[in-house]
C-alpha cells in the first residue's frame, strides 16, 4: 500500500460521533454504560489506524465497524470473575476456584451478608467481642484441639505460627519435608520471611529421630513437619512418625507443630484413595499446632486454620500481625456453615461438593457419561464429530493426595476437520466457558467434575461447534 494510499485510508475513518450514531452501536448504549461504549469505539478506531499503517487487513465498513465495536463492549462490560464449567476431572481444580461449596453454605452466606451480624459483638455480653469465636467451637468440637484460630489462608496460617512462636530462632525441619507449592509457596522462603531460622535435618529420602535429637540446642524454638502435599518420595525411605517427634519435643520443652497443607476430617480410602491422617488424628498424635486449609479437601471456604493448646493459640491470636491475616464475616459464616456438616459424616460427604465427586460410584459415572454422550449424539445429526465413552482418571488436586487417580467414565470428541486444539479453543471461549482437556487429539470430559444440568450447557456449545463444520 502506497503511503498516499494509507492517508486516503486513514481519512475515511469515522469520527467518535459519527460511530455514536450507528444503529448498532445506540443498541449497544441500551445495554452498556456510556463510558464502555466510547472505550470500545476508541479501541476499534484506533486498531483499524494501527492496521491500515502497518498494512495489515482491515475493514471501513460501517456496518462491520459497529459490530466490532459491539462486541469488544460487551467483552469490555462483562465480569472478569466468571463461572465455567469444569469438565476436567481435576477435583479440586486451583485455577478454576479450587472446593465448590455446599447448598447450606451458600445459604448461609446470604444470610449473614444480607444485613447487619454479630462478627465483633458479644450478644450475651452486650459488648464489642471478637470475630475468632465463631468458628473456634465447632473446629475444636471436630478436630479435639483445645483451641483454634481463623485466618485468611494456610500460607498465613504458617507464617503466623512461625513468626509467633520462632522468630529469631531455629525450627527443625526435615530435609524432605521443604515442600513448594503453586504460586512458588516455598517453606524456606515463608520461614525466612517470618523471621524464623530453618534448620535441616535428615537426607532427601531418609530422616531419623537421631537427626532432630542432635539438630536441637539453646536456639532451638519449635520440630516442625511438613505434608508433602504435591509430591511423593518413594523406594528407600525413611521418615519420624508425629507421635516419636511429640514425645522427643514433650521430653525437650518444645513445641511440635504440622503443617498438613490440606486438611482432611474423614477417611476417604474406602473410595478408593491412600488413607490420609485426619486433623483428629494430628491432634491425638501429639501436635502442640496444626495448621491446615479451609479449601480443599475440607471443602469449604479458602482459609487457614491453626488448631492446637490453648496456649499456642492465645500467642497466634496476640500477635500484632494476625490482624494482616483476618478473615471477614463472609468467610466465617461458609466455613461455620461447611464445618457443621461434618457432625454427621454421611451427611458430608453427600452435601460438600468436593466429598461427594471423590466418592461418587464408577457405576454413576458411566450413566452420566452416557447421557452426555446420548445427549452430544442428538446434537450432532450428521455425525460430523465422533463422540465416545471411554474409561480413564481423575485427580483430587489442589495439592492433595498426590500421585492418586480415581478411575471415571469420560466423553471424548474428534473431528476430521477440527484438530482437538480447536475443538478446546471454541468450548473455552463458550459462554459459560467449558474447560476439558486434550489427549491423542481427542478433546476429553470427565464427568465426575460435571453437575448433571450442564449437560444442556455442553449440548448447545456443541450444536454451535457443529455449524462451523
Amino acid at each position: 500500500m502506497a503511503e498516499n494510499q494509507a492517508r486516503q485510508f486513514l481519512k475515511q475513518i469515522p469520527g467518535v460521533d459519527a460511530v455514536l450514531q450507528m444503529q448498532v452501536v445506540r443498541e449497544a448504549l441500551s445495554r452498556y454504560p456510556r463510558s464502555i461504549v466510547l472505550d470500545a469505539i476508541r479501541e476499534e478506531l484506533d486498531t483499524i489506524r494501527k492496521n491500515i499503517l502497518q498494512r495489515a487487513p482491515f475493514s471501513l465498513d460501517p456496518e462491520n465497524i459497529a459490530l466490532c465495536v459491539a462486541q469488544r463492549a460487551q467483552r469490555l462490560a462483562a465480569f472478569a470473575l466468571q463461572p465455567v464449567v469444569n469438565a476436567t476431572g481435576i477435583v479440586i481444580h486451583t485455577n478454576l476456584g479450587r472446593s465448590l461449596l455446599a447448598e447450606e453454605a451458600i445459604a448461609r452466606l446470604q444470610i449473614i451478608c444480607r444485613g447487619y451480624n454479630n462478627l465483633e459483638y458479644d450478644l450475651q455480653k452486650g459488648e464489642r467481642g471478637s470475630r475468632y469465636v465463631h468458628a473456634e467451637a465447632i473446629l475444636c468440637e471436630l478436630t479435639g484441639a483445645e483451641a483454634a484460630l481463623v485466618v485468611n489462608n494456610n500460607a498465613g496460617a504458617v507464617f503466623l505460627a512461625l513468626n509467633t512462636l520462632a522468630a529469631g530462632r531455629e525450627v527443625v525441619v526435615s530435609r524432605g519435608q521443604l515442600v513448594e507449592i503453586g504460586g512458588s509457596f516455598r517453606i524456606p522462603d515463608v520461614m525466612a520471611a517470618s523471621g524464623a531460622i530453618l534448620r535441616e535435618v535428615g537426607t532427601t529420602n531418609r530422616t531419623h529421630l537421631r537427626d532432630y535429637v542432635s539438630a536441637i540446642t539453646d536456639q532451638t524454638a519449635m520440630l516442625m513437619k511438613v505434608h508433602t502435599s504435591n509430591f511423593q518420595i518413594v523406594g528407600f525411605t525413611a521418615e519420624v512418625c508425629l507421635e516419636e517427634l511429640a514425645a522427643l519435643g514433650k521430653e525437650r520443652g518444645l513445641p511440635v507443630v504440622e503443617d498438613l497443607g490440606s486438611g482432611c476430617f474423614i477417611d476417604l480410602s474406602p473410595f478408593g484413595l491412600r488413607a490420609e491422617k485426619t486433623v483428629r488424628d494430628t491432634v491425638r498424635a501429639g501436635a502442640d499446632l496444626v495448621t491446615f486449609s479451609g479449601d480443599k479437601l475440607l471443602g469449604g471456604p479458602q482459609a487457614g486454620i491453626l488448631a492446637g493448646t490453648k496456649e499456642l493459640i492465645e500467642k497466634c491470636k496476640k500477635n500484632p500481625i494476625t490482624r494482616a491475616f483476618r478473615v471477614d464475616k463472609m468467610t466465617l459464616a461458609v466455613l461455620e456453615s461447611t464445618l457443621r456438616l461434618y457432625r454427621d459424616e454421611r451427611q458430608a460427604i453427600e452435601k460438600i461438593p468436593t466429598l461427594r465427586m471423590i466418592a461418587v460410584s464408577a457405576d454413576e459415572l458411566k450413566r452420566r457419561a452416557s447421557l452426555l454422550a446420548q445427549a452430544l449424539r442428538q446434537a450432532d445429526p450428521g455425525n460430523l464429530l465422533c463422540i465416545e465413552v471411554q474409561t480413564g482418571s481423575s485427580q483430587v488436586g489442589g495439592g492433595s493426595l498426590p500421585a492418586q487417580d480415581l478411575p471415571t467414565f469420560l466423553v471424548t470428541l474428534r473431528s476430521g476437520k477440527l484438530s482437538a486444539n480447536r475443538i478446546e479453543e471454541f468450548l473455552r471461549r463458550n459462554e459459560p466457558p467449558i474447560i476439558g482437556r486434550i489427549e491423542s487429539n481427542h478433546f476429553i470430559m470427565d464427568v465426575r467434575t460435571l453437575a448433571p444440568e450442564q449437560t444442556e450447557t455442553i449440548t448447545a456449545a456443541l450444536r454451535r461447534l457443529i455449524e462451523t463444520l
